[in-house]
């Protein structure tokens, strides 16, 4: 079965986050929740959420997919994190996906991953960027990253998710 990773923020949205932990072990898919620290991570509506573990101790590890879920302050904690960055630049060039929802698709694109691709986010958050294409759809997947709009299109993105790494059934 593949790994994936969910890395945690303070201010993450709580229901992209726990949508996409819930539905892809539902789907027998491991999945590693990572804080940025060894705090437990209060979400944006005030959900505390404790990791699985640290950030430093899961990027020993080897992932098939990372995925970032939104929420304005998590995904600026996120983009603040330079080991963030370097995950995602490894999963890149190492062929394997990266997913990204709300605001988390900034992340992606300051880590030069939407260059020349397609991708969504929630509204206001893309759509001004110059070297990509925003697409105005519940979840987009171009090559190896998937992205998605927000809270309301989170089963969506985690069912796409589902989809790319072990199926439609």
């Amino acid at each position: 079965m593949p790994t994936v990773l969910v890395p945690l923020a303070q201010g993450c949205e709580e229901l992209e986050a726990v949508t996409v932990i819930d539905l892809l072990r539902r789907a027998g898919i491991t999945v590693l929740t990572a804080g940025l620290d060894n705090q437990a991570v209060k979400a944006s509506r005030g959900v505390v959420l404790i990791p699985d573990t640290t950030l430093d101790e899961a990027i020993k590890q080897s992932f098939e997919m990372i995925v970032l879920p939104g929420g304005l302050a998590g995904a600026e904690n996120l983009n603040n994190d330079p080991r963030i960055h370097q995950l995602l630049k490894d999963m890149q060039q190492q062929g394997k996906y990266t997913a990204a929802i709300c605001a988390a698709p900034k992340v992606l694109a300051d880590a030069g991953l939407l260059a020349n691709k397609s991708a969504t986010s929630y509204p206001g958050v893309l759509e001004s960027m110059a070297d990509m294409q925003f697409i105005d759809a519940p979840v987009v997947k171009d090559g190896q990253v998937v992205t998605s709009r927000g809270p309301g299109t989170a089963m969506d993105f985690a069912l796409e998710l589902i989809e790319t790494l072990v199926g439609r059934d």
